[in-house]
């Protein structure tokens, strides 16, 4: 993988909402950042190993209720909240996806969007969280160990800026590691890759472990961003759904892919619920789900293949003209 386009991109992530010090601009940025982190976490199970997760809301959900409850309840820092939330989220993960990996395609998919609902109607009718009303987390003076800034979006965007390194970091030292060829291997074909030896329970387990851990990790940072959560808002179908959509949009199984698809859908997602109030009309999701279907029919591979397409076209265009 060429290191430079990377680079480039990560400086402009960091150096854009610097530059640009509008409050809704930096807030768009900061979504971005934690959309195209969940995206690269996704992208372990699903574009690595061939796995597709509809359920991944439960881990954000789990990251954002274990710090959130912690720090409502006994004044422990988020930071540990977070630490423990990414923990709890890749035992929950072995738990649920050991059975669940018994089942193949589609039915994988449909499994796990039955344990995210299961998991959001169990912290409604729990009382020690506060059920479907849900959490207003204390605010406390700015502060890194309360991780509560009043003042400014720029530490939310830092932090969330870190955990995307992490993210990014793991991904890419999974994706050139032997981990990472097995995982390929499983996606394109489990029996060859059982026949050659690989246990695929145990990588498919190790991916979805890891991608859990580090979808709770940004539940933290947007629960502490946000000030207040409900099992509907961090456990909902619609969180799930943008990390897809956003993923198989920039290109799956693909480090660029989560980036490009989150720097496309969350503005517009963003920008419509400014402009047009509440939830945007779901306009978003409509223009969002036009590009899939145009995506889906012309270029399967995403955003990148399209890009992938024209490159070499020009060159073949450039060869024939010389």
């Amino acid at each position: 993988m060429r290191k430079t386009p990377l680079l480039v991109i990560l400086l402009v992530l960091l150096l854009l909402p610097l530059i640009v010090r509008n409050v809704n601009f930096q807030h768009v940025m900061l979504m971005t950042i934690i959309f195209a982190g969940l995206g690269e976490a996704w992208n372990i199970i699903t574009g690595f190993a061939g796995q597709t997760s509809f359920g991944h809301a439960a881990f954000f959900g789990i990251g954002a209720y274990t710090s959130t409850v912690l720090f409502y309840k006994f004044g422990i820092s988020p930071w540990l909240g977070m630490m423990l939330g990414a923990v709890f989220a890749g035992i929950i993960a072995f738990l649920v996806s050991y059975p669940c990996f018994r089942l193949k395609g589609h039915y994988f998919a449909v499994a796990t969007l039955a344990v995210a609902e299961i998991i959001k109607q169990l912290f409604v009718s729990w009382d020690y969280v506060e059920g479907a009303t849900g959490i207003s987390i204390p605010v406390v003076p700015d502060s890194l160990w309360a991780m509560q800034f009043h003042g400014s979006k720029m530490p939310y965007i830092l932090i969330a800026y870190g955990l995307f390194i992490l993210t990014l970091f793991v991904s890419i030292s999974i994706e050139h590691n032997k981990m990472g060829y097995y995982l390929k291997a499983i996606r394109e074909s489990h029996e060859a890759a059982e026949a050659l030896g690989i246990d695929t329970a145990k990588y498919k387990l190790l991916a979805m472990i890891v991608s859990s851990m580090l979808t709770a990790i940004f539940g933290t940072l947007y629960a502490q961003y946000i000030l207040y959560i409900d099992p509907f808002m961090v456990f909902g179908l619609e969180t799930s759904m943008k990390i897809v959509l956003l993923t198989v949009l920039g290109g799956l199984g693909n480090i660029y892919g989560p980036i490009v698809g989150a720097a496309i859908l969350i503005p517009l997602s963003e920008y419509t619920r400014t402009y047009l109030g509440g939830t945007g009309k779901g306009i978003d999701l409509m223009i969002y789900g036009v590009l899939i279907m145009v995506i889906v029919i012309f270029e399967p591979r995403g955003v990148l293949g399209l890009l992938r397409i024209r490159k070499r076209r020009r060159i073949e265009y450039g060869k024939t003209v010389a």
